[in-house]
């Protein structure tokens, strides 16, 4: 039996619509300050409807874990393990989470919200959501990699401390414009490029 069918009997457009809403919702105002007022109205549906679907907000914000727990598990999916170069690896994960945060401009914000949630209902959930997935996120992403590349004389974990703080620092800076995500794509991408070619340099070995 489907989990939520009430919810999954809607068409697309408007379950993504009621999962934006939740999204925003929670990402500004956190798990006790967000509304279930505000929800609707964004979404555009009745306060009876959304608790036919979910049975309270509780509910509602477990969802949307599980449910960004699969969006990350679908990014990893399609990735290409076959590439070993690390810069190209990451370029690709990158387009991929573009794909994802054009559906769901508020998934991001909602993640990084999580690292300041810390509401009594839901802190073992977010804490379990965050072991699992977030912080084996970045293992993940260097799977099969070609340490080869990289220079022998500095220490592999700092580097990769660098490059992930690169990343988030750039994600960091973007977080607050991801409403226009789709115009932001290109830019973002070409941002990180020139990134990836300082860190190239500075860690990669000399050819």
């Amino acid at each position: 039996m489907a989990i939520y069918p009430k919810f999954y009997s809607l068409e697309r457009e408007k379950q993504e619509r009621i999962i934006n809403a939740a999204l925003k919702e929670f990402a500004k105002n956190g798990y006790e300050k967000a509304s279930t007022n505000e929800i609707v109205k964004e979404a555009g549906i009745s306060k009876g409807s959304l608790f036919n679907y979910f049975h309270s907000k509780k509910e509602l914000y477990l969802f949307l874990l599980g449910y960004a727990a699969q969006m990350v598990e679908k990014i990893y999916a399609e990735v290409d393990w076959d590439e070993r170069d690390c810069f190209q690896r990451l370029r690709q994960i990158g387009l991929v989470k573009l794909k994802v945060f054009q559906r769901f401009p508020q998934a991001f914000n909602f993640l990084l919200a999580l690292q300041q949630e810390d509401a009594p209902e839901v802190k073992a959930h977010v804490q379990s959501f965050s072991k699992n997935l977030i912080s084996s996120g970045f293992e993940k992403g260097y799977r099969n990699i070609d340490w080869t590349k990289f220079r022998d004389d500095v220490d592999r974990e700092k580097m990769l401390n660098i490059i992930n703080w690169t990343l988030l620092g750039i994600a960091e800076v973007y977080r607050d414009k991801v409403d226009s995500v789709e115009d932001l794509g290109p830019e973002v991408l070409r941002e990180a490029e020139e990134y990836f070619e300082i860190l190239r340099r500075c860690f990669y070995k000399m050819e």
